[in-house]
């Protein structure tokens, strides 16, 4: 919840200010398009949404990109869905990526970093060498532009390279963290049907290796699509009969051919978790992800080529496409691949330390997990180039922002604390980090350039200062063309468009403040609503998990037949903890004193963990389900799920309930 105190967390002196890129480009556009000159971020993003196509022009002009064929204007059919951005154009997302290798060939492109946290460097030269070999490689295997290739890779230097290559020919990216199983896999690539397949023979995660080579033959014999397998050696295994060789393929030294395609042709295909059926595979455009994260990326994050920019993510979680664009600010980007926790809490604090990051990424989560560990990274690990720590994946708590200025303050101008919202339908940020903005406690800084972002009441009105529903109300380039095997759009309509027609609904609670912060609180389909009264369940996590007893909670409300309204918390306690009767008054109390009486639960029931989506999303809606009745089968999709296994403890309560 946010702060009722209106003092900043954080503010930025006026060195930060000048110095920003988002300044620059305010000062750059006013004098080439009309940008206001006065009035800061305020004013530059009010004009990025009065006069939307002007601003996307401008910020394709300020980053300099390559259309091999011009646009005939910004904005064709300005609809949505369906929005038609820069009719005409052509150009190449992989081209752009790789434009810093022709100033700085020896530079580290990549920092590819294992559980032994010791950084391992791609030079620019070199990620440019082996994805103009892999590129021409793909293209003898008779892949052409929009034919599909699959990953099942970790957050390693190959992955990154066998995505620019994909871009280079034309084709079409996604991918599978190796940790997902056959059926989590196949329930995404069997929609898209790849016809290159890139597998790891196994992972090392936690300190152990994991083989994977069973589950590659089972994808390979459910993949008939697939007319070439190529085999990275992660472990040391020698490649299947029937594979091609990872360093035969990129043993060349060709220089890459850039495909030029439609603005709105396909970059990638990224899915949404899948928990009641099939994932959504999301359609993201070339030309619309290379301006979205251009202008995320610079104008936002901040970044440019004296930047090191790590992010904790995997291949199968956006974080990990919009890690890779860091290349597209000439951004040297950290790749980690293992746990966040190994060989302690404090692993991603070290990797930060070793790569020299200077935006380090990771998910509120890891945060309060460090917070309740009682981690001191300030004071354990140079972290003296780290500007700004970012955090998503669920809103940051208040606790979090002050534990982490707490754990910077005797750092001069304090650390820039970014919580950030967005999504993997968009595979961007709806409202996030402002380098010259204040940080409030509990808040995210603002809604993001070019994003017309509002809260909204059932009936269409802009709230501000309220509860609503988070929409945005004019296209963003990096919204989905389409979702596959969806021809007539009607789920892709269903998904975001049938509840304000022609306004993008996001299905997430925020309040829009008076000062233009937006403050999250949680997915608007898993609402509470006591009395009336609708809430968000991140304020209810946020509150509750302060008490040192409890390591993770998950609240819902669930609707009776009888027309009863039930709204059980479950906690899964921290070692040694006992869910007796002290505990759960001060459960109650917590929560009765930092919201109110409405949000205390009707029951409070320990549980042996909380489940998750693969992407670490707690499962609200099919828990919800099960608790209705729903059959297991029904409720969720088993392959969409971090530990399946769990569920069928709300099985057996929604039976005893009965």
């Amino acid at each position: 919840m946010s702060s009722a105190n209106p003092e900043p967390l954080w503010r930025p002196d006026q060195h930060t200010i000048d110095h920003a890129r988002v300044t620059r480009f305010q000062t750059w556009a006013a004098e080439h398009h009309g940008a206001p000159r006065d009035g800061g971020y305020p004013a530059l993003h009010q004009w990025s949404v009065d006069e939307l196509d002007t601003f996307w022009q401008a910020v394709a002009e300020w980053f300099d990109i390559r259309f091999s064929t011009p646009y005939a204007r910004v904005l064709g059919d300005r609809h949505m869905p369906g929005a038609e951005w820069f009719p005409g154009a052509t150009l190449n997302y992989a081209e752009h990526a790789l434009r810093a290798a022709a100033d700085r060939p020896g530079e580290p492109a990549l920092l590819h970093v294992d559980e032994t946290h010791d950084p391992t460097p791609v030079t620019w030269a070199e990620l440019r060498r082996q994805v103009g070999s892999l590129a021409a490689a793909l293209r003898d295997l008779g892949v052409r532009p929009g034919d599909r290739v699959s990953g099942y890779l970790p957050n390693i230097p190959e992955a990154v390279v066998a995505f620019l290559a994909t871009a280079a020919v034309g084709a079409v990216w996604t991918s599978c963290a190796p940790d997902f199983g056959a059926r989590g896999v196949l329930d995404r690539f069997q929609q898209v049907e790849p016809v290159v397949l890139f597998t790891v023979d196994g992972y090392r995660y936690g300190g152990k290796e994991h083989d994977r080579t069973g589950t590659v033959a089972e994808l390979r014999a459910a993949l008939p699509t697939v007319r070439a397998v190529v085999h990275v050696p992660l472990l040391g295994t020698p490649a299947p009969e029937g594979t091609l060789e990872w360093s035969a393929l990129t043993a060349g030294d060709t220089e890459p051919v850039f495909e030029q395609v439609p603005f709105g042709h396909p970059l990638w295909v990224l899915y949404s978790s899948g928990t009641t059926g099939l994932p959504k595979a999301i359609v993201q455009p070339q030309g619309g992800i290379l301006l979205e994260h251009c202008k995320q990326l610079a104008l936002h994050c901040d970044l440019g080529p004296e930047d090191r920019f790590f992010w904790y993510t995997s291949t199968g979680w956006m974080m990990w496409n919009f890690l890779v664009s860091g290349l597209l600010t000439g951004t040297t980007i950290v790749l980690y691949d293992g746990s966040p926790g190994y060989p302690d809490t404090g692993a991603q604090w070290r990797v930060a330390e070793r790569t020299g990051a200077t935006l380090f990424g990771t998910s509120a989560a890891y945060v309060m997990a460090c917070h309740k560990a009682d981690i001191h990274p300030a004071r354990d690990f140079d972290l003296s180039r780290v500007h700004c720590v970012a955090t998503t994946g669920s809103p940051l708590p208040p606790d979090g922002f002050r534990w982490l200025r707490d754990q910077f303050t005797d750092r001069p101008g304090g650390l820039w604390i970014a919580s950030v919202s967005g999504g993997t339908d968009v595979c961007s940020c709806f409202a996030g980090a402002v380098r010259t903005l204040p940080v409030h406690i509990g808040e995210l800084q603002a809604a993001c350039l070019g994003t017309d972002l509002q809260a909204w009441d059932p009936q269409g009105a802009p709230l501000t200062g309220e509860v609503g529903e988070l929409v945005v109300t004019q296209p963003m380039p990096s919204m989905p063309t389409r979702f596959w095997n969806d021809p007539d759009g009607h789920r892709y309509h269903d998904s975001y468009f049938d509840t304000y027609p022609g306004i993008w609904r996001h299905g997430d609670w925020i309040t829009v403040t008076s000062h233009g912060s937006v403050v999250i609180h949680g997915r608007s389909d898993s609402t509470l609503n006591r009395q009336g009264v609708r809430m968000g369940s991140a304020d209810i996590y946020e509150a509750v998990e302060r008490l040192p007893e409890i390591r993770e909670s998950l609240v819902l409300g669930v609707e009776q037949p009888d027309g009863g309204y039930w709204m059980p918390l479950f906690v899964h306690l921290a070692p040694g903890a006992t869910l007796d009767d002290e505990l759960r008054t001060r459960i109650r109390r917590t929560i009765r004193e930092n919201l109110s009486p409405r949000h205390v639960p009707d029951e409070i029931i320990d549980v042996p963990a909380v489940p998750h989506t693969l992407t670490g999303k707690r499962l609200e809606v099919p828990v919800k389900r099960l608790l209705q009745g729903t059959p297991l089968d029904k409720a969720v999709n088993p392959g969409s799920v971090d530990r399946i296994e769990l569920l069928q403890f709300y099985v057996d309560l929604a039976r005893r309930r009965t």
